[in-house]
């Protein structure tokens, strides 16, 4: 049962500035979903109403590009449908996996995750044409459907992968990467969501009180540029990631 007012307060302040994280790049869930644990959520019930959140803020912010006329369609739609099926498979498998084994699966990829968001190179985006049809569009179809299966399993860190292989592969514009990243992700969200929910796994109290933080946050920024304070929220970032990760590994 949710504490009002101190959780709903935490999770509408968390839920903002992880909506900033995820639209300009990702890694907002290595933050909600150890919350939501730490809150009293089954490993389950938190990774299932984590979606909630997803979902907001990733409607919130492709409404936001769509108002500043930044269109990825329909390439963002077809790797969204293909990521959909993966996300399918990696929700059931999320599902069913031991709630010990999860845990400590999540310590890792947090800890990964979080080192590469830190240490990351900047990209180098290329001037050139876009690589969205024929051949590179089949290729990245079948990606998208791998990416995902991580996505519907966990989906933390996720928006750096995509990044990188729209970036690298399709050769798209940073601007355009991201607003083709939260267009895919609502889409294969959807589904993924719809998975926990028919198995139970989902708590809506918990994630409405995120999911309103994260669509303000996610809608601000996706139609403001914001980079001051940066390199504060990777200290803060890899702070939190590793005292979460140790209490998921160790308690």
């Amino acid at each position: 049962m949710l504490d009002f007012p101190f959780d709903f307060g935490l999770l509408i302040v968390v839920g903002f500035i992880v909506g900033i994280i995820n639209t300009l790049a990702g890694g907002g869930s290595l933050i909600t979903l150890p919350l939501l644990i730490f809150l009293g959520l089954p490993t389950q019930v938190a990774n299932g109403t984590n979606r909630i959140a997803i979902l907001f803020y990733t409607s919130s912010a492709t409404l936001g590009f769509r108002t500043k006329k930044v269109n990825t369609f329909p390439f963002s739609i077809y790797m969204g449908v293909s990521a959909m099926f993966g996300a399918v498979l990696g929700a059931k498998i999320a599902i069913d996996i031991d709630d010990f084994l999860f845990n400590r699966i999540l310590a890792i990829i947090m800890i990964v995750v979080v080192l590469f968001i830190v240490f990351k190179r900047k990209y180098n985006y290329l001037k050139t044409f876009e690589k969205t049809t024929g051949k590179s569009l089949i290729i990245s179809a079948i990606a998208f459907f791998f990416i995902g299966i991580y996505g519907g399993f966990i989906n933390a860190g996720i928006g750096y992968i995509m990044m990188f292989f729209m970036s690298y592969f399709n050769k798209m514009s940073l601007i355009r990467v991201n607003a083709a990243k939260v267009t895919i992700a609502l889409i294969y969200t959807i589904a993924a969501f719809l998975t926990f929910l028919i198995s139970g796994m989902v708590d809506w109290e918990y994630g409405i009180a995120l999911s309103i933080g994260s669509a303000f946050g996610a809608f601000f920024t996706s139609r403001y540029s914001v980079k001051k304070g940066e390199g504060i929220i990777k200290v803060v970032m890899l702070v939190m990631v590793f005292v979460m990760a140790a209490k998921l590994w160790f308690f």
